[in-house]
């Protein structure tokens, strides 16, 4: 590992904290330098199973983690109730931030912790990592095609898996004083942010809750679904679940193309990933058919995409450590549009499915 690799620290053994472990293992311009729970014995634990080097700090405090002079960047996979005090904490630390999504229970939250790293001149990211899989810029590419996808009209988004009844009782997600949004907030995130993606991050003007969502005993949301609407005629729907069968698609309609992808989220392979698309098509004869068919596309990787995320971030913060360069401005202006999108969808379900305008 050469001397510019970003020393990262994690805060907490969550299970998410495992892959970015690995991630960070694989990246070639950063280094697992610490990990710090509240209990020493798991912070070792953690350590010995999850590819820490010999010499990587093992500490009994999330604030420990902090305080080493020599962690460049902190990884925050905590519950989202938390995110508030560490993020600004480590902030206020001059760490800078990978933070897991969701990032915050609300966006003034959010506002807090950008404010923090913004005035302490570090880099922020959010953990949303199939923005930075090479499948994602093409697909992009795609989408931005005057002549093969037009003009966007229509989005609709997914992203479910079917948990076990352990998970219903116990994990964090279903537990409204540790992540309060539930699959909204999980699940929803993504969904979310595909929709914004492929708008490139034009603000919808409203929002509005599709029906009455399912939630738990403690009224934590379980599966929900809502739609979008823009200035212009663009549409968008999405549905997010913990009751549904796994499933992870973006549809995308133009006025001359389509695009679909079905494992946006997690590739099915790590290092091949596919989506298909369709272009200036129409009936045949009797229409019995249509044509052109679609086109199945092909990327491949060396890395997988968390490790392509943790070396984008790295990078920045590389740059701004060495070169003196200024925080990339991209990460938090989406995370914020993506969390002012998901309030807006809260406040309809709270408000009686009504519709909310969506302001930045």
């Amino acid at each position: 590992m050469g001397e510019e690799a970003i020393r990262f620290g994690i805060l907490g053994c969550a299970e998410i904290a495992r892959k970015v472990s690995r991630a960070i293992s694989l990246s070639p311009n950063a280094t697992l330098y610490a990990i710090g729970s509240r209990s020493l014995e798991k912070a070792s634990k953690f350590a010995a199973s999850n590819g820490f080097p010999a010499h990587a700090k093992v500490y009994g405090s999330y604030e420990a983690v902090l305080d080493d002079p020599d962690v460049d960047a902190v990884y925050v996979p905590l519950p989202t109730s938390l995110h508030l005090h560490w993020a600004v904490l480590a902030a206020q630390k001059k760490k800078h931030l990978l933070l897991e999504k969701p990032v915050a229970l609300n966006v003034s939250e959010l506002d807090q912790i950008l404010e923090a790293c913004e005035s302490n001149g570090l880099q922020y990211m959010d953990a949303t990592m199939w923005m930075h899989h090479p499948r994602t810029h093409n697909m992009f590419h795609f989408l931005s095609d005057p002549h093969h996808f037009g003009r966007l009209q229509s989005v609709h988004a997914t992203f479910s898996y079917g948990v076990s009844p352990y998970f219903l009782e116990n994990d964090i997600r279903v537990k409204p004083d540790l992540d309060g949004l539930g699959t909204l907030g999980d699940t929803g995130w993504y969904c979310v942010r595909a929709i914004l993606w492929a708008a490139n991050y034009e603000l919808p003007k409203t929002a509005r809750a599709l029906d009455k969502p399912t939630y738990n005993e403690a009224g934590v949301i379980l599966a929900c679904g809502a739609s979008l609407s823009w200035e212009d005629d663009k549409v968008a729907t999405f549905y997010c679940s913990f009751l549904s069968d796994m499933a992870m698609d973006i549809t995308a309609m133009g006025t001359k193309g389509s695009l679909r992808v079905h494992d946006y989220v997690i590739p099915n392979k790590e290092k091949e990933a596919t989506f298909s698309t369709s272009s200036n098509s129409d009936f045949v004869e009797l229409s019995i058919g249509w044509a052109p068919n679609p086109c199945v596309h092909t990327t491949l990787t060396d890395l997988p995409q968390e490790a392509l995320m943790v070396k984008e971030f790295s990078s920045l913060v590389g740059a701004i450590k060495f070169s003196n360069s200024k925080a990339e401005e991209k990460w938090p202006t989406i995370s914020r549009k993506t969390q002012l999108v998901i309030d807006a969808v809260k406040a309809s379900i709270d408000n009686g499915l009504q519709p909310v305008q969506i302001k930045d």
